[in-house]
């Protein structure tokens, strides 16, 4: 009873019936199902437009077709910028009732055609089109090739205000409009709209129109800018569509991959963040790290980092040659280590002459034949030459002397510790960083090109579902021998199950070396992130990219970008879940915060 009615009440001796009320009402009265928790504060339904909360919608409905409906006729409404739902409502219809009525239909349009032809009357294309149809149709379901449906095709679109709901539905209507297909909205009933376009499987409007299976099947909705595989990982969110971006770089043609990103718009962060989701799907990651960016996602996820410098403890010996397998020749794996032996001393000397070069390989081969290895005979287990014992062969030959004390700085120089040491590097662990940050830059070209030769034979020796991360590439694009080793990893790796990724923010280095637009070439994925002005006529040059793809790389945001998978790109924003941003977070701010905290909680540990 309400209060004001219980102090009004004439007899003032008449007392009132209390109900009482348990707790448990209490708490059922209080509690909240999941209705209201996702319903709007408020509804306001109008005659062409409903209020939800701080939007308005606004439902509409078809009621007309052409003729022919083209394939993929829908896909334009699909890949709007816009925010909208489509409801698709198909009504089978029985064969049997459907002749009928069309044996119905048939003898009306005779009668038509019959009449004019009494009257004298010019033919009428139209209604000789109508019978054509008609009896095609009619042929075409008594075959069952075909059959007849009512479909109810309709939209909701929404907005800020009435104003910005007129502005999209003319966008929706005109596109609409050109293919002759028409609309009406649906006036004073918005609610039903409304409803009937939420995924409930209502149809309260029950405007529909016949459809056979042919036009019908033209209006499939999942035609659309569209990355999305049965399988791999999510790379990304499509920002034409919001769709996920799940893919696996083991399905296409090669396995390869190319990230091409200025500084600072989240190049390492995309890469990581693969690695990461690559790790849960047991592939093996190698990664080649110029800035240490890697060591916390390392340690995170129970890998391995090397710290390749020339104070380092975590040596490799380039004399070393992986086992010799069954499927190959001594001879092969022998001749193929000294050619990139020749390269490598061709990179450390400053470039060699044809005479020095012949002199580099003999003395190469000499080398190894003093240790007993040659190509007629398994060398797997013999200890390996060092580089000492390189440079004592070549002192003893004639016109070496200008090569020795090229050499001299790698043997007993300020260079020696990096080189002239057996390898005590284990790669035996998933995820494994070789950091190359407190190598000097000089050194930096050589230590890559050192470790590539290191990984490649490794991968070589085990088949594996491998993935090997190159950062800042342009680091072996400078020198013509590691950027065609780096070419030949490319070409040569989907042979072992290794797909390569190469990471750059100079673009220019890269693509102005002869083997940066061949790498690009044997790469089925390409990551193109945000490019700065100066950069980017190279790669819309390169990549053919329209003036609408070149301004969205200028003008994206961190994590943003254009993702390229074989034939197929489109717009991609990275995204990554709170768990994975700490893991894999490159930014300043956020590595310190997360350094005081762990620092922090030790202390608290140690109390």
């Amino acid at each position: 009873m309400a209060l004001l009615d219980f102090f009004n009440k004439k007899n003032a001796d008449e007392t009132p019936e209390i109900t009482p009320v348990l707790p448990g009402d209490i708490y059922a009265q209080g509690e909240l199902d999941l209705a209201d928790t996702i319903a709007p504060a408020a509804l306001k339904v109008g005659s062409k437009d409903l209020e939800i909360g701080e939007k308005f919608s606004r439902s509409f409905y078809t009621i007309s077709y052409p003729r022919f409906l083209a394939d993929s006729w829908f896909m334009p409404i699909i890949n709007l910028d816009k925010v909208f739902d489509v409801g698709i409502f198909i009504h089978p219809i029985d064969t049997g009732l459907a002749l009928r009525g069309f044996q119905r239909k048939v003898a009306e349009v005779q009668s038509q055609i019959s009449d004019r032809e009494e009257k004298g009357l010019v033919r009428d294309p139209m209604l000789d089109t109508a019978y054509q149809d008609l009896e095609n149709l009619r042929d075409q379901l008594q075959q069952a090739q075909e059959h007849l449906f009512d479909v109810g095709l309709y939209l909701t679109i929404y907005g800020s205000s009435a104003e910005e709901l007129d502005k999209i539905e003319g966008d929706v209507r005109g596109i609409l409009d050109s293919k002759l297909i028409y609309t009406k909205p649906a006036l004073f009933q918005q609610e039903q709209g409304f409803r009937s376009t939420l995924p409930l499987a209502n149809d309260e409007l029950e405007v529909n129109s016949k459809l056979n299976s042919a036009p019908l099947s033209s209006i499939f909705p999942f035609v659309s800018f569209d990355l999305t595989s049965d399988r791999g990982i999510l790379y990304g969110i499509n920002r034409h569509n919001s769709s996920l971006i799940l893919f696996d770089r083991f399905s296409l043609e090669n396995y390869n991959s190319v990230t091409f990103a200025k500084s600072g718009s989240g190049k390492s962060y995309a890469v990581k963040l693969e690695i990461l989701r690559s790790l849960m799907f047991d592939v093996d990651v190698i990664v080649i790290d110029p800035e240490k960016e890697y060591e916390y996602l390392a340690q995170a996820t129970g890998g391995r980092l090397f710290n390749i410098s020339l104070s380092s403890e975590n040596h490799i010996n380039p004399f070393d040659l992986p086992p010799v397998k069954e499927d190959e020749e001594p001879a092969d794996i022998l001749r193929s280590n000294i050619i990139n032996l020749v390269g490598l001393f061709r990179i450390m000397l400053g470039g060699l002459s044809p005479e020095e070069d012949a002199i580099i390989d003999r003395a190469i081969s000499e080398t190894y034949a003093l240790k007993d290895i040659t190509g007629e005979a398994d060398f797997t287990g013999i200890e390996a030459p060092l580089l000492s014992d390189f440079e004592s062969v070549l002192a003893g030959m004639e016109g070496s002397e200008s090569l020795v004390q090229r050499l001299s700085k790698y043997t007993h120089g300020t260079w020696a510790g990096f080189l002239n040491q057996p390898t005590n590097v284990d790669i035996n662990k998933q995820f494994i960083v070789f950091s190359v940050r407190d190598m000097e830059d000089e050194l930096k070209p050589i230590a890559m090109y050192i470790v590539t030769h290191f990984i490649w034979n490794a991968i070589r020796h085990e088949l594996k579902k491998r993935l090997l991360i190159i950062d800042e590439a342009w680091w072996m694009m400078k020198a013509e021998d590691t950027a065609s080793f780096l070419y030949s990893l490319a070409k040569r790796g989907r042979k072992y199950y290794l797909g390569v990724s190469t990471i750059t923010q100079d673009v220019e280095d890269f693509l102005r070396s002869p083997y940066g637009k061949p790498i690009l070439t044997n790469s089925s994925i390409q990551l193109l992130l945000k490019q700065s002005p100066t950069t980017i006529g190279v790669l819309q040059e390169t990549f053919n990219l329209t003036d609408e793809e070149k301004y969205l790389l200028l003008e994206s945001g961190v994590g943003e970008g254009l993702f390229f998978a074989g034939l197929k790109h489109v717009a991609i924003k990275v995204v990554a879940s709170y768990t994975e941003d700490q893991i894999i977070t490159s930014d300043p701010s956020q590595l310190l915060a997360i350094k005081q905290e762990k620092t922090r909680h030790d202390g608290l540990e140690q109390e």
